[in-house]
């Protein structure tokens, strides 16, 4: 063999190699992504921590949490069984992993698929799920986004339920927070779930990778969430005596560093915690997911009809915030089953008579004093001109529980009631404006 065919061929290999070596330090780079968290006491609603709370990010993993709240959504509705048998689409068997290798066509469990997304994060599960319940990922993923607007997401968009990549698959952190409270909120039972370390399928032993979780103490869940385009994201929850606390570190630059600053927020912001459940609901908009009974102070007995709202169409461009409140109201009155009067008239600071279309709403808590209490606070950070404006409480009716909503009434129009609720967002108050009837 001649030297030039050797030297050919050596210089073949060299660029051969530096070529597999490119790739794999690619695969292996930290993820360029923005970095944010967002610390919040799940027992009032106060923010501890917070940077680049609202700036849009990819949520990766972090998706198969809203596919959890619509899966057991179904479940408490009757639409699916625990030990249900559902066929695994083309589209659910086609994705990437991480997955079960469940192919097209077998089937699994409700339960298979729910352990699946929440210990192993696997993505044919979560595909799987969505094309059952949407009909198609396109469907579901526009159900998932309306949920979302529905528990006061204002900034979150959803393309598939798995979170693999999609360019328009955005959230913030401040949202994910609230997604993270109301799966408590909405499904404490189920929510015990996401403590799982493995679990067993069929003969093998799957087992997590939610390693703070493991060692953190007094941390119940919830996921963790990883693509190159969003970084390395983690939604944790603590209950420490009786001090509960949510937080959210999105674009991680690996996963160890991600967990370390987790903990080191957390150190910082369970100790500022309160050890008062005031708050059963922390985002201004109601669980809509339930029937609610609804008696403002003095007013007579009425049914009040469902609104007929249409399915929003979710553009890819970023929306307006305050827009996006109204757009939260609307679709709540579209989604409740039924809200009716009942005879529990409490004290308020105004008549049934005396309120305006526009109100806001900042809170749902499980004691009329604690929403007296977060109105007071609210008003003194309202510092536009609103002479007119009045705290008012009503009872709602969950189950066997009461909550108190709390509002503002006394707005001359829409547009003041937008203004309070942009001032009160600004001192990271949750806030919805609603039309009385609401």
């Amino acid at each position: 063999m001649s030297g030039t065919i050797k030297r050919g061929m050596a210089g073949a290999w060299v660029f051969a190699l530096a070529f597999f070596c490119a790739i794999l330090s690619l695969q292996a780079s930290p993820a360029q992504a923005g970095y944010a968290h967002f610390i919040m006491d799940a027992n009032t609603g106060k923010v501890l921590a917070a940077r680049n709370a609202d700036v849009l990010n990819h949520p990766a993993s972090l998706t198969k949490m809203m596919t959890l709240y619509m899966t057991f959504e179904a479940l408490h509705a009757g639409r699916l069984r625990w030990d249900q048998k559902i066929k695994m689409s083309k589209n659910g068997a086609a994705v990437i992993p991480s997955k079960l290798y469940v192919r097209q066509g077998q089937t699994f469990t409700v339960r298979e698929a729910v352990y699946g997304m929440i210990v192993k994060s696997a993505n044919d599960m979560a595909e799987g799920m969505g094309d059952h319940l949407g009909g198609s990922e396109a469907r579901f993923a526009e159900m998932m986004t309306r949920k979302a607007r529905q528990l006061g997401m204002t900034k979150t968009v959803f393309r598939n339920a798995s979170g693999l990549p999609s360019k328009s698959q955005v959230t913030t952190a401040r949202d994910m927070a609230k997604l993270g409270l109301a799966l408590q909120r909405d499904f404490p039972k189920e929510y015990g779930l996401f403590a799982m370390e493995s679990f067993s399928f069929r003969g093998k032993r799957i087992r997590g990778h939610n390693n703070l979780m493991y060692r953190y103490q007094g941390m119940d869940g919830i996921k963790t969430g990883y693509t190159n385009a969003s970084g390395f994201n983690l939604v944790s929850a603590v209950n420490h005596n009786g001090r509960r606390v949510v937080g959210v570190v999105l674009g991680g630059k690996t996963a160890r560093s991600r967990d370390a600053q987790m903990a080191a927020l957390l150190d910082k912001a369970v100790p500022q915690a309160s050890r008062s459940r005031n708050t059963e609901q922390l985002v201004a908009s109601a669980n809509v997911s339930r029937t609610f009974a609804v008696t403002p102070a003095a007013a007579p007995t009425a049914s009040l009809p469902p609104a007929s709202v249409p399915l929003p169409m979710f553009a890819e461009r970023r929306q307006d915030p305050v827009a996006m409140q109204i757009a939260t109201a609307n679709n709540q009155m579209a989604d409740m089953m039924q809200v009716s009067a009942i005879p529990r008239p409490g004290p308020t600071a105004v008549s049934a008579g005396q309120r305006s279309r526009w109100e806001v709403q900042i809170a749902a808590t499980d004691s009329e004093a604690a929403a007296r209490s977060l109105l007071a606070n609210a008003r003194s950070n309202i510092a536009g001109n609103y002479a007119g404006i009045a705290p008012y409480t009503e009872a709602v009716q969950s189950g066997s529980a009461t909550l108190y909503r709390a509002r503002f009434t006394g707005f001359e129009d829409q547009s003041s009631a937008v203004s309070a609720c942009k001032e009160l967002k600004a001192q990271s108050y949750s806030c919805v404006v609603m039309t009385s009837e609401g």
